[in-house]
C-alpha cells in the first residue's frame, strides 16, 4: 500500500459525510450499531442526512419527473438536489470536501479507492434513486461516480453506507487492532488467507498443524502463501493487477 496513504490516514482527525437522501431514517442502523457507532462516540465521524425534500418549493415535496423524450421510470429532479448540494458546501469545515453520486454506471470501487479518501475531511454522498438523477448534476456538482457491484439495488443508500463503513474502519483509533485491515482481502491486491479457530478437530477436519506449532515466521510464510493459492484460484485477476504495479 502507498506509504502516502498510510500517511494521510494517520493525519486524518474527524470526517464529515453528508449524506443527501429521501430516506434519511435508513441511515440509523449505522449510526446506532457497530464500528461506525464507535466512530461517531469517539469524535473520529460526524455524519449528517439531508432530505432533497426540503429543498424543493413544490407542495407535495416532489423530487422527481417523468424524462425528457418519454419513456419509462422518473428522473430525481436537479434543482433540489443541486440547492440541497451547496447548502452542504456553504457550510465550511476545515479541510477538502468531495462530492460523489453511488451510481452503477460509476467507478468500481475498490479497496485502493476506499483508502484514497481518508485524506478528505468532508465527503457527500449522493443517494440516487428511481431511473438516477438528471445528468446536469452529475456535470455541475459531482466530482465522481462509483458503483459497488455491476448490479441494481433500489437506491443509493445502501451503497453509501458501503461506502461509509468501509471508509472508516480503516481509521486510526475505530479498530481495536488498527493493523487488522491492512491483512484484509484486496488490500494488497490479494484474497485474506483461511483462517481457523477451537475446537481444533471438527467432525474429522482438522486445523493445518503449522498453525499449532507457534512458529510465527513459519505461520506467516504459511499464510502467504495460501493468500496467493486462493487469490490465483478465485480471483487471478488480482496477481495482474499487482504485476502491472
Amino acid at each position: 500500500m502507498d506509504n502516502k496513504i498510510l500517511n494521510n490516514q494517520q493525519s486524518t482527525s474527524v470526517i464529515w459525510i453528508d449524506i443527501i437522501s429521501i430516506f434519511p431514517e435508513m441511515f440509523q442502523i449505522l449510526t446506532n450499531y457497530g464500528i461506525i457507532a464507535k466512530a461517531i462516540k469517539n469524535n473520529i465521524l460526524k455524519i449528517k442526512c439531508w432530505n432533497p425534500r426540503n429543498y424543493t418549493s413544490k407542495k407535495r415535496k416532489n423530487i422527481d419527473n417523468k424524462p425528457y423524450g418519454g419513456g419509462p421510470g422518473m428522473i430525481m429532479s436537479a434543482i433540489p438536489l443541486i440547492q440541497t448540494i451547496r447548502h452542504i458546501k456553504s457550510i465550511k469545515k476545515k479541510g477538502i470536501t468531495k462530492t460523489i453520486y453511488l451510481s452503477p454506471q460509476g467507478k468500481l470501487l475498490n479497496q485502493k479507492i476506499i483508502c484514497s479518501f481518508s485524506k478528505f475531511s468532508q465527503i457527500i454522498l449522493i443517494c440516487g434513486r428511481y431511473k438516477g438523477i438528471d445528468e446536469r448534476i452529475i456535470e455541475m456538482e459531482v466530482d465522481e461516480e462509483y458503483s459497488i457491484g455491476d448490479y441494481i439495488i433500489s437506491g443509493g443508500e445502501l451503497a453509501a453506507m458501503v461506502f461509509i463503513d468501509s471508509l472508516i474502519r480503516i481509521q486510526p483509533g475505530v479498530l481495536q487492532d488498527e493493523k487488522s485491515f491492512q491483512s484484509d482481502s484486496f488490500y494488497n491486491n490479494l484474497l485474506d488467507c483461511p483462517y481457523y479457530t477451537r475446537p481444533i478437530n471438527i467432525e474429522g477436519k482438522c486445523v493445518p498443524t503449522i498453525l499449532l506449532s507457534g512458529n510465527h515466521e513459519k505461520i506467516k510464510k504459511w499464510r502467504k502463501i495460501e493468500s496467493l493459492k486462493r487469490t490465483l484460484h478465485r480471483r487471478p485477476e488480482l496477481l495482474k493487477k499487482n504485476e502491472n504495479q
